[in-house]
């Protein structure tokens, strides 16, 4: 399901820190998860470890509403923390959908924080259930935690036991786990979604989604957690398992350069800025055009139009301004149209377009609605020609790994070609950056291979049974119930 306006959501950021020390962790948590709040604005919650208690605050909203200095200083302090932003792709915007998820079981508490999504989770839960499972979310990453800690029950350890759970998983996700006593970081074995760690002047253990969350706590850099492997932060030491590293072909999804990611950020050794600078100069080549001004829309395409601009030699312009101040969850008033939201949330600089020849700039063109609404404004702010650029290939297919479009239906490159599409946006021209310069964008960094299944249909797994994001919402089918009613009837 993608957003009302057509645009692709984040996903999900998780944060980790630990120390040996007691400290104000939860503060900490807060500042990481402030950094990553881009890739999940839906709810957000902190768990700290206190010598062994896991005290856990989480709801919905963004992070500097949900946690407010009151709650902060009644989380406390402590040695460890794991905190998550969400955005749900499996599971309705439900409280008890955010996470972290804390566990009680006869090895003591454990907390949860997952980015990602799994393809094998419907029969997970199954099986699950069947052996008595109760389960209290409509998230896929549920099953997780109850995985690891049945596996804990004949484990010798807590990592040991993500170990053993990590042959069951299948797709994409990136974990910290919080123990008793351990932090634990977990990459699936074909890395599709970014995981790092790194450390603070006086000694705090971070790992984080992004290098910007480190950042943003003083952390200095370390290195990324490599695909398949476990990183286990202890009092004692910091050691690594890698028996899933090497198990399958690396899959980072291309979309964390593209969209996803923020552009301070470095995943898997490339920088997300260079990257984007890298798609727009392909774009400049595959799809010229004579312009008097190059501008971006905020904000994963101003730097797109920045490496446009370069390589054309059009002039570089701010064409936009964004509202910083509007959240996911904005309303507009009365009972005017998404169009009014457009203009609320983006507004062009008439001094900048007007009676020009402007390139806009977008980092994609989902089902066309946005584009659109931009082109539109862009026209009504006086520009004689709008050229669109998109700094990635067509969408052509569903994704089944963290991204929130699971249906061709909404998807405009499956139903119309590109000229039609060029004519619905109101485009002068349209370019999408060539399916063949897509790796290109990345290929300076430490990434061995990406997931470009939205554009190709090239799945790296299985495709899941049930695709659909709200899967365990959906109603009991009719011919299930009646097939259970007649084996009622049968056994009486």
């Amino acid at each position: 399901m993608m957003n009302e306006t057509g645009k692709l959501h984040e996903e999900c950021g998780v944060f980790g820190v630990f120390c040996n020390e007691h400290s104000d962790v939860a503060s900490t948590a807060y500042y990481g998860l402030f950094a990553l709040q881009h890739r999940g604005q839906e709810g957000c919650g902190i768990a700290i470890n206190n010598d062994g208690v896991i005290t856990c605050y989480k709801d919905l909203g963004l992070v500097n509403d949900v946690f407010t200095h009151d709650v902060l200083t009644k989380l406390g302090h402590g040695n460890m923390a794991v905190g998550h932003v969400r955005y749900g792709t499996t599971g309705n915007n439900d409280r008890a959908n955010v996470q972290p998820m804390v566990v009680n079981h006869v090895k003591g508490r454990m907390a949860l924080a997952c980015n990602g999504n799994l393809v094998n989770s419907s029969e997970l839960r199954e099986e699950l259930e069947l052996q008595g499972s109760i389960f209290h979310t409509t998230s896929d990453t549920e099953v997780i935690p109850y995985l690891i800690t049945k596996e804990r029950l004949n484990a010798p350890s807590i990592e040991e036991a993500v170990n053993r759970a990590m042959n069951r998983l299948d797709g994409a996700y990136s974990l910290v786990v919080m123990s008793p006593s351990k932090l634990i970081a977990a990459r699936d074995p074909r890395g599709f979604r970014p995981l790092c760690y790194g450390k603070t002047e006086d000694g705090r253990y971070i790992v984080a989604s992004e290098t910007c969350a480190l950042d943003a706590v003083g952390a200095k850099f370390i290195r990324d957690v490599l695909p398949g492997e476990i990183v286990v932060f202890s009092e004692d030491e910091i050691r690594s398992i890698k028996d899933h590293c090497g198990e399958k072909p690396q899959t980072l999804c291309i979309f964390e350069h593209i969209y996803f990611a923020r552009p301070d950020s470095i995943v898997d050794g490339m920088s997300v800025h260079a990257a984007r600078v890298k798609a727009g100069e392909l774009l400049a080549k595959a799809h010229p055009v004579d312009a008097d001004v190059v501008i971006g829309v905020p904000d994963s395409g101003l730097d797109a139009a920045i490496g446009y601009a370069k390589a054309s030699g059009i002039p570089y312009g701010i064409g936009f301004i964004k509202n910083k101040y509007i959240g996911r969850t904005f309303i507009a008033p009365g009972q005017k149209s998404r169009e009014d939201k457009v203009k609320i949330k983006l507004n062009p600089i008439a001094d900048v377009v007007a009676g020009k020849r402007v390139v806009m700039v977008d980092d994609s063109i989902v089902r066309g609605t946005t584009s659109a609404r931009i082109v539109r404004l862009i026209r009504e702010a006086g520009a004689t020609e709008v050229h669109v650029r998109s700094s990635a290939p067509p969408f052509i297919a569903p994704c089944f790994y963290g991204v929130d479009i699971d249906s061709k239906e909404n998807l405009i490159a499956c139903k119309h070609s590109i000229d039609e599409i060029c004519e619905i946006i109101g485009a002068d021209t349209l370019g999408y950056l060539r399916y063949e310069d897509v790796k290109k964008i990345a290929e300076n960094g430490n990434c061995k291979g990406f997931c470009l299944a939205c554009f190709d249909e090239k799945y790296p797994t299985k495709i899941p049974s049930s695709p659909n994001k709200n899967k365990f919402e959906q109603p009991i089918p009719r011919e299930l119930k009646d097939e259970k009613k007649n084996k009622k009837k049968g056994e009486e």
